[in-house]
């Protein structure tokens, strides 16, 4: 059975010491999705919506949260990025739009945590700049697509 990685055995927390691994190249894909009113939808389809420019909005603010990420997590190793874009994938069958980050660095951990900090925070912006039409707007399936890199390797989620 594995261990928890950030709990010593007396239950208390630490951060782990990454410090005698290798630096290896790291990717990390994460991706949520939000779902609208058919109103809603198309609002933002014609960037029609009181607040402004809704996904250039959130691609800035998944990219400067991705970079924040170990300001918010605390056990998360603060990493220098060599990438991170957000991208939006608009599906006007289901009025929703899939929020993916991608993340890149070099470095001795992942950036998993990165990837999900920007999607999340990209899809919550898009929220925030709906609201003001549509209160009940959903944010859901929320989950890693991929990560390549370190001892554990690829992983990529099989749909």
């Amino acid at each position: 059975m594995k261990k928890l990685t950030h709990v010593k055995e007396d239950g208390s927390v630490y951060m782990v010491d990454v410090g005698k691994k290798p630096s290896t190249e790291r990717v990390a894909v994460f991706k949520a999705k939000v779902c609208f009113s058919k109103e809603t939808f198309e609002l933002l389809q014609k960037n029609a919506l009181p607040k402004g420019d809704v996904l250039t909005t959130a691609k800035i603010a998944g990219i400067q949260a991705a970079k924040m990420t170990s300001h918010l997590i605390p056990m998360c190793h603060p990493i220098f990025l060599s990438h991170i874009d957000i991208h939006f994938y608009p599906d006007p069958e289901e009025y929703s739009i899939t929020v993916k980050a991608e993340a890149k660095t070099t470095a001795q951990t992942g950036v998993e945590m990165e990837a999900m900090v920007g999607a999340m925070v990209a899809a919550m912006t898009i929220y925030d700049m709906c609201k003001a039409v549509q209160k009940d707007i959903l944010i859901t399936d929320c989950r890693l697509l991929y990560k390549s890199g370190g001892k554990s390797g690829t992983y990529q989620f099989k749909e």
